[in-house]
């Protein structure tokens, strides 16, 4: 089976600490909007992703600005919306047997798993606020990802030609980037593999590519580990960093430890609450489940 070509272009290697590029993104207007970055610990993923929906029809109101929203997730398997099911491995009795959900949605990229001692971010960005185009924000994304592994000691980068986070020269995938743009605001995001449980993703080809190895910022440190929440959070804090450093914005932050998750989840529903509810959310959540 040959893999489809992804869109991403060339982009600087990573190197040593003080070489390490600038973010590729240089905002065009001032002052730059704030991001706010909000840890929610484990959260299920439909909750989540009708969270998004909600996220995202407030940005385009003009109601919130721009929005991290940071967790993990309940073993899950994801398909983008041109993704090809064949790159599902398991068969419907192991997922079964897994207590591992097959859900289809509405992101770009293919399929992707998503666990415990896992990272995963959704950017609820309104691109024209920041003058910023769909390319960049991948890029910016990349770079992200890329730097939080660079806080922990993980040597990791871009790779031409696919989109996602790579160590070893591009052999191995430890972070995943898939975007979904709607009236001009972004959702969905990323993956950092962070203790996550590599076993799992043998149940997929990662990024539709037959044969890719999966990796961790655990594993890529010889320091192999259960996955664990608190992990998630310190790579949480780092990734929100990193992100706001690549859009040069001031970060609000809504992390651990300061803020426990359920304060930070309840804060971020009072905020949508006091905003008009607006036509442009979603209350379908379309899936396919296996």
């Amino acid at each position: 089976m040959t893999a489809r070509a992804c869109y991403r272009g060339p982009m600087p290697p990573l190197s040593d600490e003080a070489g390490f590029p600038p973010s590729p993104y240089t905002p065009p207007i001032t002052p730059v909007p704030p991001l706010a970055a909000w840890w929610l610990g484990r959260t299920e993923y439909r909750d989540a992703w009708d969270l998004q929906h909600r996220l995202v029809a407030a940005r385009w109101a003009d109601s919130i600005g721009d929005q991290l929203v940071l967790l993990e997730h309940d073993a899950v398997l994801t398909l983008g919306r041109n993704s090809d099911p064949a790159h599902v491995l398991a068969d419907t009795a192991e997922l079964a047997r897994r207590r591992i959900e097959l859900i289809e949605t509405e992101r770009g990229g293919e399929v992707t798993y998503h666990g415990p001692g896992q990272l995963t971010g959704y950017a609820i960005i309104k691109l024209a606020h920041r003058k910023l185009l769909v390319r960049p924000l991948v890029r910016v994304l990349e770079w992200s990802l890329a730097r939080t592994c660079r806080t922990f000691g993980v040597d990791a980068g871009p790779h031409e030609g696919v989109p996602g986070c790579w160590c070893a020269n591009g052999t191995r995938k430890i972070g995943a980037v898939g975007v979904r743009i709607e009236r001009g605001v972004s959702y969905h995001g990323i993956a950092l593999n962070v203790t996550v449980r590599l076993s799992d993703f043998e149940l997929i080809d990662a990024c539709g590519m037959p044969g890719v190895e999966s990796t961790s910022i655990a594993r890529e440190l010889g320091k192999p580990a259960e996955p664990t929440t608190d992990s998630v959070a310190r790579a949480a804090t780092a990734f929100a960093s990193a992100m706001a450093q690549a859009l040069a914005a001031p970060l609000e932050s809504h992390l651990a430890p300061a803020t426990r998750p359920n304060d930070a989840r309840a804060d971020l529903e009072a905020m949508l609450a006091a905003v008009p509810a607006h036509p442009a959310a979603r209350t379908d959540v379309p899936a396919r489940a296996r």
